[in-house]
Formats: structure tokens, C-alpha cells, sequence
């Protein structure tokens, strides 16, 4: 007979892990590698194993792009009104409402001054995740403003386009802004300034078929999704088999619609040396254009 009795413990042991906060890891679309996020924001929104430019906000661009601290916002008050009384599964208003709450913007472009390896620059950058970067009135009018102030202040204009195209809500107003654009373009093109376009994933309908193809020089991120319609809608119209690679990058480069590919994290240097070759001067004062 035994003189002590071991008693069965009355509680459980439970193991415990450790969670991780949501967010640290992203996966890449193109090579499914899973990325620390901030080693992807140190490389600029490209991935490290595979070269994929990921979509990046506009003010994460303009950090990119300009000279620190010397960018000056233009027309940023500037917002759409309704003036279809559009209304889908919900109203338009209550849809601009949510992209100015989810972006913190009015619009779906970010305009303003800038300089960018000291020369004095018009810059708009879209904004995707406002509607797609669709393109209304309001998008139009900012980027007109920005070429008459290029035209009067005799400076570059330099555009990045990353957007759906027109902004169906707004209907012919939006696609006015097409010509609207293209005019201003033509007015800046005889006032003898350059003007760049910058195109990135994807950037389609009627921003292609304006604005982002009129550059002087038209600059692309590699593979970036460039047309008109998209390529399933060709193909079904067709009903043939498209060309492998049909409306990327590399696609329009080999068709002579883009003049050249640059990765992501040379552009500023590309940039700067472009601005340098075609607008030389570095005008320290505003001259007026007679």
C-alpha cells in the first residue's frame, strides 16, 4: 500500500502563440512571394524578387518624384458636384463622399508646383483609389489649370496617369474633358514647353485617349496596362487571339507608342535628367506670357 497519492492536476496547461499584427507581410501578385511590407515601401512599391511595380498612392509619388518640401498644392478645394443626379446601387454624392473619406481627397487628382532636381515644375498625379482615378470635371479642370499656369510661369508640365478612364457618373461632362485637356496641351505645345507623361498600372479609356498620350515624351513603368478598352473586351469583339504581352508596357514600346520603360526607382533620376536636355533654364522669377 503506498504512502502518498498523486492527485491529477485540476486545470489544464493551454499553450499560448504568439499573433502576429495584421498587415506585415503583403503577397506578391506576379511571383506569390510574401514581402515584409516596409522592405516594399523601402523599394519604392516594387518587389524585390520579381521587379512588380505594385500600385502606389499619389502622395507616396509625389514623395517619390519632388525636391523635400517644395511642393505647393493648386485648386485643391475643387469637387464635384451631381449634376445628372446619377444614382446607381447608391447615389453619386454618397460615392464621392467615401473615396474623400477612404483617400482624403476631393478628387481623384493631386496638382500643384513643384521642383524636381531644382527645376520648376507643374505636376498632377492621379489618384486610383479615388473611383478608379476616373476622369469628371473636376479632374479635367485641375489639369487645364496646370497647363495655363505652365504656359504663364513658362515651365515643364509633367503627368501621372493611373486611372480607369471617364467617370461614367458624369457622363458627356466627363468625356468633354477629353478635348478640353487635349486644347490646353496644344496651347502649352506652341507656348514651346515640354510636357511629360508618365504612365502607370493600369492607365485606360479616356485618359489614354487624351492627355496621357499626348506627351512630348511619353514614359511608361514596365508592364503597366495601357489602352483603350481592356483586352478582354477586344478580344471578344474581334473574336480572335490577342498577341502575348498585347497592350503592356513593353507591347507599346516595341509599337512605338511609348518611348521609353523606366523602372520605378530610377525615374526621379530619369526625370531630371530629361527636364535637364529639354527645359535647360531654371527661371528663378514668374514671367508673364504675352
Amino acid at each position: 500500500m503506498a504512502w502518498f497519492k498523486r492527485k491529477a492536476p485540476t486545470a489544464s496547461i493551454k499553450e499560448t502563440k504568439l499573433k502576429e499584427p495584421d498587415g506585415l507581410w503583403v503577397k506578391c501578385e506576379a511571383c506569390k512571394e510574401i514581402i515584409y511590407k516596409q522592405e516594399l515601401e523601402r523599394n519604392f512599391g516594387v518587389c524585390p524578387k520579381c521587379d512588380h511595380h505594385f500600385r502606389i498612392d499619389s502622395k507616396a509619388r509625389l514623395g517619390l518624384l519632388a525636391d523635400p518640401g517644395s511642393f505647393k498644392e493648386w485648386d485643391a478645394a475643387l469637387r464635384s458636384l451631381d449634376p445628372l443626379n446619377f444614382k446607381d446601387a447608391k447615389p453619386y454624392p454618397e460615392r464621392v463622399k467615401a473615396a474623400q473619406k477612404t483617400t482624403g481627397m476631393d478628387d481623384a487628382l493631386l496638382s500643384g508646383e513643384v521642383t524636381i532636381g531644382g527645376h520648376k515644375i507643374q505636376l498632377c498625379i492621379m489618384e486610383f483609389n479615388f473611383m478608379g482615378g476616373s476622369m469628371a470635371s473636376v479632374v479635367g479642370e485641375k489639369i487645364t489649370r496646370a497647363v495655363e499656369r505652365a504656359i504663364e510661369r513658362r515651365c515643364p508640365v509633367i503627368i501621372v496617369s493611373c486611372s480607369g478612364g471617364a467617370r461614367m457618373q458624369e457622363g458627356v461632362l466627363s468625356l468633354m474633358q477629353m478635348a478640353k485637356t487635349s486644347a490646353a496641351l496644344g496651347r502649352l505645345a506652341r507656348a514651346g514647353q515640354p510636357y511629360i507623361s508618365v504612365l502607370c498600372d493600369p492607365t485606360t479609356g479616356g485618359v489614354t485617349a487624351s492627355y496621357a498620350m499626348l506627351g512630348d515624351l511619353i514614359v511608361a513603368e514596365p508592364k503597366a496596362l495601357i489602352g483603350f478598352a481592356g483586352p478582354r473586351v477586344i478580344q471578344d469583339t474581334i473574336r480572335q487571339e490577342l498577341p502575348p504581352g498585347f497592350q503592356r508596357a513593353e507591347f507599346l514600346l516595341e509599337h512605338g507608342f511609348v518611348d521609353m520603360i523606366v523602372n520605378r526607382k530610377h525615374l526621379r533620376a530619369i526625370l531630371i535628367k530629361l527636364l535637364d536636355f529639354f527645359a535647360p533654364e531654371k527661371p528663378e522669377e514668374v514671367r508673364p506670357v504675352f
